[in-house]
């Protein structure tokens, strides 16, 4: 498929004469949609939560792997069968009962789609300022919001060849342009960092480090696979997907980490605005390309968000062709970044503090997911049977049961800076425990991951044994 030509597939299984490529080239776009110098940022939050340097670099390097292992293992359907996320979700879920987590799966790219944009616009309006203080405030955020909608929705319209094919060069420019910003700022690194979280901390800081990652991409895992030839190795599917989604952020995870070490004050601001403090650390010289990779680094993860929710539209059962839905949703983006930027001063965290409800939902489903996959290839039968049939099964109550119950034990088990989310969640946790590493770390949005795969597993088999009987 030319990248110049826009994508005719919609949740159709993709046609073998049309699948082409390696698993290899699943690394440059989850790299790129992972290179944000937000990842300092998480860094940061990793240490916040009482864990020294080598601690936080441990904990926060096997959450990373492990999150983004789950998303590795979501892409493998996707080359087994040719169709996109939310599609596959009809088997465990039914053709109807999957609208369900497609509605929370359509609500979390298109969510994140206003928050990577707005946080484009506002990097951009900071660097701007410096670069040329003469710009009003309001016309420098006004025309980088511009240029990110555009270049995230004309990409995302374009679909999945333009897309590998962008991110691999937006890949490229970053690994150069955040080398070069990190050498600049090597002398801010330091090591001296005590660690006064028990084994506890240790624990939570994996716990919350998947939260950070890779948990927040589960519902988008085989829409980029899905192109790969079905015969593609299922543990070259998983293990590039994996270390193009963990290995670039691991990277600015360390870099944060160190920072907080060598420069706490630094290290305090860039948690609350990463690309603003830093820049202000940086030579003039080095603003337009710091600008650059700022910009294009919530751009990359933006374009990809688009992508897939237009797919999740589409497995909601709207009639529409594929790049109609990314205009749709390109015009959701662009009416919540300007709310966001222009009307509300507040609602953002209050905002990111609702995409956590999400994030707990889509830990279960993609734990429901997985296992029916799994006991799938046990029974030796193929997703192509089970999905796209209108006569296919409208409800799977194994499925939608696991995924009702688990969500609300995680909700229960998550905490929320925000007073209003506060009121709605962490109605299972203690004071105590709200207090401590785990409540910091919404260990919920775990153990609704593994209380889902359980339950789904355990009720499945139950079933399976009574209709044998």
């Amino acid at each position: 498929m030319n990248s110049m030509t826009v994508e005719q597939n919609g949740i159709n299984a993709v046609p073998e004469a049309e699948r082409r490529g390696r698993p290899g080239d699943l690394f440059w776009p989850w790299a790129g949609s992972n290179l944000s110098l937000f990842g300092v940022a998480f860094g940061v939050y990793v240490v916040g939560l009482g864990l020294g340097v080598v601690p936080a670099i441990i904990t926060g390097t096997i959450g990373y792997v492990l999150s983004f292992l789950l998303v590795g293992l979501v892409a493998i359907g996707g080359t087994r069968s040719g169709v996109p996320t939310m599609a596959l979700g009809r088997a465990p879920f039914g053709y109807q009962g999957n609208k369900l987590p497609a509605v929370f799966s359509y609500i979390s790219n298109v969510g994140w789609e206003i928050v990577l944009v707005t946080l484009s616009a506002q990097s951009g309006a900071a660097i701007l300022a410096r670069l040329a203080p003469g710009i009003p405030a309001t016309t420098a955020t006004a025309l980088c919001f511009a240029v990110a909608a555009v270049v995230v929705v004309a990409v995302g319209v374009y679909g999945h060849a333009m897309i590998m094919a962008v991110q691999r060069y937006l890949t490229y420019a970053f690994v150069v342009l955040t080398v070069v910003y990190m050498i600049l700022m090597a002398p801010k690194l330091g090591g001296s960092l005590e660690s006064t979280a028990g084994p506890g901390g240790w624990v939570g800081g994996v716990i919350f480090a998947m939260t950070l990652l890779g948990l927040g991409w589960v519902n988008c895992g085989a829409d980029y696979s899905r192109y790969l030839p079905a015969n593609s190795r299922p543990r070259s599917v998983a293990l590039w997907t994996t270390l193009g989604g963990a290995l670039p952020p691991m990277v600015l995870l360390v870099f944060g980490v160190l920072l907080a070490g060598g420069d706490p004050k630094l290290a305090e601001a860039a948690g609350g605005d990463p690309v603003g403090a830093l820049a202000g650390a940086l030579p003039t010289w080095f603003l337009l390309p710091y600008l650059l990779t700022a910009i294009g680094g919530f751009l990359a993860g933006a374009i990809m968000d688009i992508y897939s929710s237009g797919l999740s539209m589409l497995a909601l059962g709207v009639p529409i062709r594929r790049h109609y839905a990314v205009l749709i949703d390109g015009v959701l983006m662009v009416l919540g970044g300007y709310y966001l930027l222009f009307v509300s001063d507040s609602f953002l965290g209050t905002f990111q503090a609702f995409l956590a409800i999400i994030g707990v939902v889509m830990a279960a489903w993609v734990a429901i997911f997985l296992v029916d996959m799994w006991l799938l290839r046990a029974g030796g039968r193929s997703y192509d049977e089970r999905l796209l049939r209108p006569g296919a099964p409208p409800l799977n109550g194994a499925g939608l049961v696991s995924l009702v119950v688990a969500s609300v034990v995680g909700l229960g088990l998550i905490t929320s800076a925000d007073p209003y989310i506060a009121d709605v969640v962490g109605f299972l946790m203690s004071d105590e425990l709200e207090k401590s590493t785990f409540g910091a770390a919404n260990i919920g949005v775990v153990i609704a991951l593994v209380l889902a795969g359980i339950l789904y597993f355990l009720i499945t088999t139950f079933m399976r044994r009574r209709r044998g009987a």
